[in-house]
């Protein structure tokens, strides 16, 4: 290791001991961390230019096989250990492709106890040929993209933690688990179960979505379900015989009437019907009609209970000749808060304090929801999200940016976290 280095490790272990003496959080920034920061500012703004250049989206196999490639190759310039997995245990949702976008997978060994794991995805939510409508570009203090806000950036922050982490010579967490997959817009059908074996083992695992406007860490998101009503009924001239066909409309009418009460907003409980087709033309009953509904929730358990609840309801028919038939999915399930959670980003919080910037914990749900979720299944450590870039316009036709002084406090804050858990100075317990 270079004497600079060695220099900047000292020089961390040196003011972390003054930072545990004053307090931390009133402490002034840990210099070696911060100014290993700075460096990889600029280097991040050109990893960004390069995620934004290739487009990925979540069905663009060519495009995230591209991308994966080039996130694998800057991951093992920083000597780790790193494959590229094609998802072959697949979960099979209604909108699910035949073939779904590589994993990027990459395994740091340190000399410590402590697994930490980060995670971001490469897709994005825009179709091919968009790109030339987003180019990156740097506009003052924003940098926009096609994707940059949601989540190249986050794949850029991880790649750029860990380089500055490799910068500082440090190496005392037990292993440093990346994983970036390409399916997270289309609710992780191939990277799921992935994400829950390898989250099931961790201390800590950060999820590097975006921090939004402000920047708020996030221990909760809502869990997003979907259910899927078919009716099939039988078809007759609605004119000349209506009364020998069986409506398919009416029976479908009845069915989501009668589950207008299963929702339950002040639990965080939502169902809502919003996609409705049936018939063929005017004048002829309809022999099949199909909806489908949102479904939202803050627990596991609740979605088990309300598909319940929806499977005794359709067995209540207004027309006994039709067939009702119900498929509810768990897109994604809700992330919920723990202890371990609260303490490691409370610890984040002070960090953030160090450098004069005010951070809020969100540990109830506010809004859709995340990876994190799939890493918090079975975790038995702490999972956080939010880790990523402030920025703004994602999932919309408007110019996509995030904000480019946000780069060196959110390095700052990644590498402190995992520095510091590696050293035990985060209580995980």
């Amino acid at each position: 290791m270079p004497s600079s280095l060695s220099r900047s490790a000292r020089s961390y272990g040196l003011t972390l001991l003054c930072c545990a003496a004053v307090g931390l959080a009133h402490a002034a920034p840990v210099a070696a961390v911060h100014d290993a920061a700075q460096a990889q500012r600029q280097p991040m703004l050109d990893t960004m230019r390069d995620l934004v250049g290739i487009e990925s989206g979540s069905k663009d196999l060519e495009g995230l096989r591209q991308l994966a490639a080039l996130v694998a190759k800057r991951l093992k310039a920083l000597d780790g250990k790193v494959e590229i997995i094609t998802p072959a245990d697949i979960t099979r949702l209604a909108d699910t492709p035949e073939q779904v976008g590589p994993m990027v997978h990459a395994e740091f060994q340190g000399t410590g106890s402590k697994k930490i794991m980060l995670i971001a995805h490469m897709d994005t939510v825009y179709q091919k040929g968009m790109l030339k409508d987003q180019p990156f570009r740097i506009e003052g203090e924003r940098a926009y993209g096609l994707g940059i806000a949601d989540d190249k950036q986050g794949v850029a922050a991880i790649i750029h933690t860990v380089a500055l982490l490799r910068d500082l010579g440090f190496k005392e967490y037990g292993s440093l688990t990346v994983l970036i997959n390409g399916d997270e817009e289309i609710s992780s059908p191939g990277a799921r179960n992935t994400i829950t074996r390898l989250g099931a083992d961790q201390d800590a695992v950060f999820s590097f979505e975006g921090g939004g406007k402000d920047g708020n860490l996030r221990l909760a998101t809502s869990g997003i379900g979907a259910a899927y009503l078919t009716v099939t009924g039988k078809t007759s001239h609605a004119g000349a015989r209506p009364e020998g066909g069986v409506n398919a409309l009416y029976e479908l009418a009845h069915q989501v009437l009668q589950m207008n009460d299963l929702s339950q907003p002040a639990q965080g409980l939502k169902l809502n019907w919003t996609l409705a087709q049936a018939g063929t033309v005017r004048n002829v009953i309809p022999g099949r009609a199909t909806a489908q509904a949102d479904a939202r929730s803050l627990k596991v358990a609740d979605f088990d209970a309300l598909e319940a609840a929806m499977r005794e309801r359709i067995q209540k028919k207004l027309l006994p000749e039709a067939k009702v038939d119900l498929r509810f999915e768990v897109r994604r399930p809700p992330l919920e808060a723990t202890e371990a959670s609260r303490r490691v980003a409370t610890h984040g919080a002070a960090i953030y304090e160090e450098l004069g910037l005010p951070m809020k914990v969100l540990d109830v749900a506010t809004g859709g929801g995340t990876d994190a979720a799939f890493a918090g299944v079975k975790a038995r450590g702490a999972v956080v999200e939010g880790m990523g870039l402030s920025g703004f316009g994602a999932h919309s036709n408007a110019a996509e940016y995030v904000q480019i002084d946000t780069i060196v406090p959110r390095l700052y804050l990644a590498a402190r976290m995992i520095m510091d858990i590696s050293r035990d100075q985060v209580p995980l317990k």
